[in-house]
């Protein structure tokens, strides 16, 4: 819990990582470049105090990753989100077993979040529900930008996805968070075009689509979809630490986000460990809209807090203290479709 000025502030951070990135675990270079442009990310948009050595970022460790959240970082609870390239990587960029260890000996703190890939096809889905069954689990993480073989990328959109989709229905996964916007190299912009959220948040009203980093470079499409969309959320993540470096362009980007999306559907995530919680935080209680950017409202201590935790712990159902809570539409399906979004999940 964060608390500043009188007002205490229930904290989740929805996606953060325990990564492996060493020279060992890579299995090309695009291993190498993957974790160099994380690192790039990460000395750019630091504070100069919150800068990690190379080799420190590279690996490590569930350790630190605990203190940097819970002991340090102000965080009641946090997700994982699975990272896979196994293009790229030997055993994986995400380190699933160690991850799910500290999930099964924290579990009032943590929840562990797997992924799937729908080239994997029937296999694939026999995967998925034993990978279910193993973590329990209530959320996925999509890089719909990953490689496979021959292939550098799928729309969620596509025949093979809506099945993995429907598939996730059945088994309770309700969240399905998905990397749209930024790119990362080697992997191509393009694929992480935010357009396949539309039909697919049309069509399965009883899932969560947290599109991670908003889509930007493309806001403005993302805004416009997730408006209409009962179902599309904006996760924070990327977004947060541009309150360090460009603070007028987070203003906008927050103000767009609050005037279009609505302050019930946005979660924040410190995408750890680009960067730590801590900071991210502090800044963000602190910060307050230019008064020369007169197109948006003033962020209240409302906001801030369903942004910070409130509404991350309704769609995972995580207990907030009852003098912590606040009202949030966060979560809450809707579940009347209309014949034209049923006949296209039926094709």
């Amino acid at each position: 819990m964060y608390s500043k000025d009188g007002e205490d502030y229930f904290i989740v951070d929805s996606h953060v990582h325990l990564w492996d990135g060493r020279k060992e675990n890579q299995k090309n270079i695009h291993g190498q470049e993957f974790i160099d442009c994380f690192f790039d990310y990460h000395t750019n948009l630091s504070p100069d105090s919150e800068k990690w050595s190379y080799e420190e970022y590279v690996y490590y460790g569930g350790e630190r990753l605990m203190k940097d959240l819970f002991e340090d970082g102000y965080v009641d609870h946090a997700i994982f989100q699975s990272t896979m390239l196994m293009e790229f990587y030997k055993r994986g960029f995400s380190c699933s077993d160690e991850s799910w260890a500290l999930t099964q000996k924290y579990p009032e703190k943590l929840t562990y979040n797997h992924s799937f890939d729908p080239r994997n096809g029937e296999a694939g889905l026999k995967q998925l529900e034993a990978d279910a069954e193993r973590f329990n689990l209530r959320g996925i993480k999509l890089y719909t930008a990953e490689w496979f073989g021959d292939s550098r990328g799928y729309k969620l959109s596509d025949p093979g996805c809506r099945t993995y989709l429907e598939k996730c229905l059945e088994l309770g996964i309700t969240n399905i968070h998905v990397h749209k916007g930024p790119t990362l190299k080697p992997l191509d912009r393009d694929a992480f075009d935010v357009a396949d959220v539309d039909a697919v948040a049309s069509d399965y009203l009883d899932l969560n689509f947290i599109v991670e980093h908003c889509g930007l470079p493309r806001l403005e499409d993302f805004c416009w979809i997730a408006t209409q969309e009962s179902n599309v959320y904006a996760g924070l993540s990327v977004v947060m630490p541009f309150i360090h470096t460009r603070p007028r362009y987070f203003a906008e980007v927050i103000g767009e986000l609050l005037y279009w999306v609505g302050e019930d559907k946005m979660t924040f995530s410190s995408d750890y460990a680009l960067w730590t919680p801590k900071w991210l935080i502090e800044k963000f209680v602190d910060f307050q809209i230019p008064e020369d950017l007169s197109d948006y409202a003033p962020i209240t201590t409302a906001q801030r807090k369903k942004i910070l935790g409130l509404n991350a712990a309704a769609l995972y159902d995580i207990d907030v203290p009852e003098h912590l809570r606040l009202p949030t539409t966060a979560g809450v399906a809707e579940t009347e479709v209309a014949p034209g979004a049923k006949q296209a999940v039926a094709s």
